[in-house]
């Protein structure tokens, strides 16, 4: 027989898991976009900087998720720390599916676009024929949480598919991006004022918020001479996570200090504070980007963040050949050329370790500029990637072969000598 402590009982642990996602503010849309980058710029600093490669990298950061994603999924309420990390990590494991369909595999970005389109919309039909509802307001037992993150994740790779065919595939390019995704997000705002379907907007708005993250984030890490303000990968990511902690952080205080926001209550904090404090942190992230732009790369301006990879050993050494060339589908190859040619002169003389180490200012100045170059001729620039892969798998073979390393090198300099013929 039911008590009236049992019924009690049953009814607060309902009301304990009623808001696993936060209330969607102005700061929930600033940490949505910078996250974002965070979560791109991260998996390639592991994956080139650290050397730890794709597929390590994609390994260690899906294990991580599930392991975090089983924390968010187990407690019984909205945790902003661990719903945060959550949405990062969900950001790079997005972000490297659709990578790996692209890059490894070879998927055409209009396939997998259309691919990851059809998938979010049968996830959305069969969550809506099972539970009435896609309002994230809602999210308010296990089974429709579980729906939520399948959802985050495949916006997540959809957005990097889309992103990358608008600003990749269609050659529109990183500030273009900044320009096309942030309008496209302002009609959309526009849209729901006028009265447009509150969970239709904010889905669109949530996919499109990827690819200008994505956007906003080269950017700020891109070189000058690319367009960008040259602030490189790992002081933006350093910036972004500043701001989200300062948020999540105040997040958390008012969670702890307010207790779990039941479902149709009204935040803790008034909207004009929380919009002053999105406001705050995206005044932190210009300022910051406008004064210490500069001061990262004074020269940027003037030279390819691939030079500041090239050393010592260039210094002063006249451009010949290829090297004497700036013109080429992808702009100008000559940083690269010259580091390939200082790896060819290593690995001639016998000097396997020295050709190895010195490559790895390819990978990462190579890495660095995807972003700028790739844009300017898709195809072209996956010929030369495939190329630079080379070099490094032969060069960091368990014994590599000189022979092996020669004939990736000479591979690498012909590709680079017929991109410049193509001009």
């Amino acid at each position: 027989m039911n008590t009236t402590q049992d019924i009690t009982t049953r009814q607060s642990s309902a009301a304990d898991f009623l808001n696993k996602v936060p209330a969607v503010t102005a700061t929930f849309w600033l940490i949505k976009i910078l996250s974002t980058t965070i979560g791109e710029t991260f998996a390639d600093f592991l994956a080139v900087q650290v050397g730890l490669g794709t597929a390590v990298t994609d390994g260690a950061m899906i294990a991580v998720l599930a392991v975090t994603l089983v924390a968010q999924l187990r407690t019984r309420h909205h945790v902003p720390w661990l719903y945060w990390l959550t949405v990062v990590l969900v950001s790079i494991v997005g972000t490297q599916i659709t990578d790996f369909f692209t890059d490894t595999l070879g998927v055409s970005l209009y396939v997998s676009t259309a691919v990851f389109a059809v998938v979010l919309a049968v996830m959305f039909a069969v969550w809506w024929q099972q539970e009435r509802t896609l309002a994230i307001t809602a999210i308010d037992t296990p089974k429709r949480e579980r729906f939520y993150w399948a959802a985050i994740l495949t916006t997540f790779a959809l957005g990097t598919a889309a992103g990358d065919l608008a600003t990749e595939a269609l050659s529109l390019g990183f500030r273009s991006g900044v320009l096309i995704f942030g309008g496209l997000i302002l009609v959309v705002w526009v849209a729901r004022r006028a009265g447009a379907n509150s969970v239709l907007t904010f889905w669109i708005a949530y996919i499109l918020t990827r690819p200008l993250g994505a956007s906003l984030g080269d950017l700020l890490t891109q070189a000058a001479s690319y367009g960008g303000i040259g602030l490189g990968a790992g002081l933006t990511s350093v910036l972004f996570l500043a701001v989200i902690v300062g948020i999540v952080v105040r997040e958390q205080v008012n969670a702890n200090r307010h207790g779990v926001r039941t479902k149709g209550q009204a935040p803790a904090v008034a909207p004009a504070r929380d919009y002053a404090w999105a406001v705050s942190g995206a005044a932190v992230v210009a300022v910051a980007a406008a004064m210490l732009g500069p001061v990262v790369n004074p020269a940027a301006a003037a030279t390819s963040p691939a030079d500041s990879q090239s050393g010592p050993v260039t210094a002063g050494k006249p451009a010949t050949g290829i090297e004497a060339d700036a013109t080429s589908p992808l702009g100008d190859l000559r940083p690269f050329a010259i580091i390939v040619d200082d790896v060819a002169v290593k690995v001639s003389a016998g000097d396997i370790p020295g050709g190895t180490a010195r490559v790895k200012d390819l990978e990462v100045a190579w890495d660095t500029a995807e972003a700028a170059i790739k844009p300017a001729s898709p195809e072209d620039w996956h010929l030369m990637d495939s190329a630079v892969d080379d070099v490094l798998t032969s060069l960091r073979a368990g014994q590599p072969s000189a022979s092996d390393v020669t004939s990736a090198l000479t591979n690498l300099q012909t590709v680079i000598g017929t991109l410049d013929q193509k001009k």
